[in-house]
């Protein structure tokens, strides 16, 4: 048996020569990332074994309100054609060539209730999962509409492909079939204190895409230089040179960006009122 001191000079060689082993396949770019490829099955397993693990532990505290009733269970199936058979596909429907060409691979849903229950389904539909291609739809729909979608996903491993396209049917508010407006959207949210309104404006930046163009302090990313920085927000006199640096102009300038100003780049976001306050009450800290 070794000596302590052999025991720990093999343990710090076994991981100074991980690190190496690890600098050298970021560095030297040797994983491919392509999305043409797929990942090696023990990186595949690892992943799905996190999330898998990530979303029980945070998903245990949520308790589901009744599902199932009929009503509920097509409203879910209109919101999942609108927003998720581009990606999953559905009984008899391809999915889309986005959800075709991702990796990995966004499989059908007709087997969710087989491996989440319906906390986990709410929780992984509100949040998304980090590097999957899983988009978190708090920002897009109510809770109602999350719900429904959970009631719907329940149902769905029973449905023919006739009664999918039955229960998905757009449908106009006289319940005539015929193509209608959207089904589902972002719903009201619970107003807060000062901090509260802080924290979700900085959460708010990141699902409304703001730091794919600004580098924003207390945002991650890779400092992209399309937008202006903002950090020293809060300093500034005007917002976008047109309005005096205001939270209500604020809220304007992320709500009606082409309004106030016609020539800008800079897109609207479709951002809803609440969160607007939210980000600006963000910004409002930036000095």
């Amino acid at each position: 048996m070794g000596t302590p001191k052999t025991i720990l000079c093999t343990l710090a060689t076994l991981g100074l020569a991980a690190a190496a082993g690890g600098a050298w396949l970021v560095w030297g770019g040797l994983y491919n990332v392509s999305a043409t490829e797929q990942h090696t099955q023990p990186v595949y397993s690892l992943l799905e074994t996190a999330m898998r693990q990530s979303v029980r532990l945070r998903a245990r505290g949520i308790e589901p309100p009744a599902l199932g009733a009929e009503a509920q269970v097509v409203h879910g199936a209109a919101c999942y054609r609108e927003k998720c058979v581009q990606c999953h596909g559905a009984p008899g429907v391809a999915q889309g060539d986005i959800g075709k060409s991702m990796q990995p691979l966004p499989g059908p849903l007709v087997d969710a209730r087989q491996r989440w229950n319906a906390r986990e389904l709410y929780w992984v539909t509100k949040n998304g999962i980090k590097m999957s291609g899983m988009p978190a739809w708090e920002y897009r729909l109510s809770d109602q509409d999350l719900w429904a979608l959970v009631a719907f996903l329940e149902r769905l491993p029973d449905m023919t492909p006739q009664q999918y396209a039955q229960a998905s049917a757009p449908m106009m508010p006289s319940g005539q079939g015929a193509p209608g407006g959207p089904a589902c959207g972002p719903g009201p949210r619970a107003a807060g204190g000062a901090q509260d309104s802080v924290r979700r404006g900085q959460r708010a930046l990141a699902q409304y895409a703001c730091n794919a163009c600004h580098t924003i302090p207390g945002t991650t990313g890779s400092f992209p230089q399309v937008g202006p920085p903002l950090a020293g927000m809060a300093r500034r006199a005007t917002i976008g040179g047109k309005l005096a640096n205001t939270p209500d102009n604020m809220v304007q300038w992320l709500r009606h960006t082409r309004t106030v100003d016609p020539l800008t780049a800079m897109p609207e976001m479709g951002v809803t009122e609440q969160d607007a306050r939210d980000i600006a009450a963000y910004l409002a800290t930036l000095d």
